[in-house]
């Protein structure tokens, strides 16, 4: 994957981020739902100062901290040198833009804006889909069979 083609990717990850959070914000009021597809979707504003899952309440710094430490290591990685797999160039996009997204709500808020329920999941954001889906798809990569080099 091309650089630019990356940072743009990135980019845009943590604008569709950010603006759906501020739309949430505009909208609801802490704790407000909204069904959209009952039983399975609702919207519902939820100010987050833990982790995934709500693990770890109130700890903004180790978690500032690590998605610096994330985001940091990831930008070195791609302009070092960028994976020539795309699943992986695409699986960092989307662990990077989605740690981004997470500590901009940490350095404006002290919390962060999550809005996506399932009920049946913990409440979610865009930056955390991101962040999930590019972890599995390094996992896949890291346990996939590959196939034997030629003798």
């Amino acid at each position: 994957m091309e650089r630019r083609a990356w940072f743009g990717a990135a980019a845009a990850l943590v604008v569709l981020d950010q603006l759906s959070k501020a739309l949430i914000i505009g909208t609801f009021a802490a704790g407000e739902s909204l069904p959209l597809l009952p039983p399975l979707l609702h919207l519902t504003y939820i100010q987050n100062t833990g982790a995934a899952f709500g693990l770890l309440k109130g700890q903004q710094a180790l978690f500032m901290g690590l998605s610096m430490a994330v985001v940091g290591w990831v930008l070195w990685e791609m302009l070092r040198r960028p994976p020539r797999n795309r699943l992986v160039a695409w699986a960092l996009c989307l662990v990077a833009s989605g740690a981004f997204g997470n500590l901009i709500d940490r350095v404006r808020f002290g919390y962060v804006v999550d809005f996506i329920d399932l009920r049946v999941w913990p409440v979610f954001n865009v930056a955390d889909s991101a962040i999930s889906i590019g972890v599995a798809l390094l996992v896949w990569q890291g346990v996939r069979p590959r196939p034997a080099p030629p003798a």
